[in-house]
């Protein structure tokens, strides 16, 4: 297998989190979204929308957005489990990771991209023409993520992690949003989000985390 990768970005970092607690190693090949190098040519004939993280699987067939990815990797490589083990923890799993995907990162992103001074032709990602940054659009993304904040930090005064009292998908998306949210779009955790920085430290000091 082949990833196309980037470690500027949170949606890439996913999979390797995930391949990490799998044990799961591959090919990496970096792609510098700053740069632009993922509108390059060779790349746009690897994935046509102009997004990583991009798996090629060893007979070339490519899979694109992080949770596809992830769960391919899930129905081949299944322990540990990470994306539920029966159909109540699997939907609560599914659920909670979409809520950290479209909640926090895309309130992360919405401030990046809209901030960010060299995004500021491409304030969507992808290949198909060229949308201005809207600084309006970055303030608004700051207020969603501290409402993500609030809501995770409210989540987290019932249960050890994200989708419960086991480690899982919905944790590592959770954990690269909060940390995307931190850095690239400047909004730290608040001090009064107690739960939020309990678990933030646990699952940072996973050695997944750093991959």
């Amino acid at each position: 297998m082949k990833l196309y990768d980037c470690h500027l970005a949170p949606n890439p970092r996913r999979v390797r989190i995930f391949m990490a607690e799998k044990g799961v190693t591959c090919e990496k090949v970096e792609i510098n979204i700053v740069k632009g190098e993922n509108l390059h040519e060779d790349y746009l004939a690897v994935n046509p929308r102009g997004l990583v993280p991009t798996l090629v699987l060893d007979d070339g067939t490519p899979l694109d957005e992080a949770p596809a990815i992830c769960r391919y990797l899930e129905e081949v490589h299944p322990a540990p489990p990470l994306m539920g083990t029966d159909p109540v923890s699997k939907a609560r799993i599914a659920a909670r990771e979409r809520h950290m995907e479209f909640d926090g990162m895309g309130a992360a992103a919405e401030v990046f991209r809209n901030s960010f001074p060299g995004f500021a032709k491409r304030g969507l990602p992808g290949p198909d023409g060229v949308f201005e940054a809207i600084p309006e659009l970055a303030q608004r993304g700051a207020v969603r993520v501290q409402a993500f904040y609030d809501r995770l930090n409210r989540a987290l005064g019932t249960c050890q992690f994200v989708a419960g009292d086991t480690f899982s998908l919905a944790d590592i998306t959770a954990l690269c949003a909060v940390d995307f949210a931190t850095s690239a779009a400047r909004t730290p955790i608040p001090n009064a989000c107690k739960n939020l920085q309990r678990w933030h430290e646990v699952v940072s000091a996973r050695p997944s985390a750093s991959a």
